[in-house]
């Protein structure tokens, strides 16, 4: 793993000033992202510029400084996939400033700000990409289009979730959770009447009178979902046979009697 050591004192005193400068006031359009433990590597987040195929797209790009910077350029690479004529496939990237027009006297600042024009001003002579170049020279529209599409599935930018949305989602989601929740409810306030299981009622009775022996058995049985209205129709049902029973007893005891009567009538 590299580290600060890969760097003389003087340069590592140099980047820190550097750095901290382009973290408090960044150049338009870049965010450095500084790694105190490791100067040798220099993370930046590039926007893609305005009226551009890379408009909207966010380039995550990197610069590696050499044990003898800045004596010798750094050597720059996208890590975010681009379809340009000066980055190549692996994402190096090619430009003068970097290589024949490298200057100890330039900063970091500089050659960060150089390669974001890069994206408004591509150089399809010194192309890296083939493709890219043949396409910028010869067919524009194709070219863009292709660029459009890389941004759009490689540096698209990650959405940023609001509070207010967030809490709709919540609320949407407490609203399904109510209106699943209320068959639960209706299923558990149901009258217990509506699963009120078979019921039945037996009764026998036999009756002796005389010389005569009657056995009256009446068994009612009634599937119902009205709870007590079951019990009720059953019991009535299985009450009426039992109250002709006690009629017909009766009127056989009223004629013994008459009878009885008239045999004493005739004695007489």
């Amino acid at each position: 793993m590299a580290t600060n050591e890969n760097l003389p004192p003087n340069v590592i005193k140099q980047l820190a000033k550097e750095l901290k400068n382009l973290d408090e006031s960044p150049p338009e359009g870049i965010k450095v992202v500084v790694n105190d433990d490791d100067f040798s590597i220099i993370y930046a987040d590039i926007d893609g510029p305005a009226g551009t195929p890379y408009e909207n797209g966010v380039f995550r790009m990197k610069l590696l400084l050499s044990h003898d910077f800045p004596h010798s350029p750094p050597k720059g690479y996208f890590m975010t996939k681009i379809f340009h004529p000066n980055i190549a496939t692996n994402g190096e990237i090619c430009v003068n400033t970097l290589k024949k027009d490298w200057n100890p006297s330039l900063g970091l600042r500089h050659v960060l700000i150089v390669v974001r024009c890069l994206l408004i001003e591509p150089f399809p002579e010194s192309a890296l990409n083939e493709q890219a170049g043949k396409l910028l020279l010869e067919n524009y529209e194709e070219y863009a289009r292709l660029a459009r599409l890389y941004t759009g599935i490689h540096a698209k930018a990650k959405p940023k979730f609001k509070s207010g949305a967030i809490s709709e989602s919540t609320t949407a989601l407490n609203v399904d959770q109510t209106n699943t929740s209320v068959p639960n409810a209706e299923i558990k306030t149901a009258p217990s009447s509506a699963a009120l299981p078979l019921q039945s009622l037996s009764s026998s009775t036999t009756t002796t009178r005389g010389n005569s022996q009657e056995q009256a058995a009446v068994v009612v049985t009634e599937t119902t979902v009205n709870g007590s209205a079951a019990t009720g129709k059953a019991v009535s049902s299985a009450s009426a046979p039992l109250k002709r029973e006690g009629g017909v007893a009766k009127a056989q005891a009223d004629k013994k009697k008459i009878d009885a009567r008239k045999k004493s009538l005739k004695r007489l």
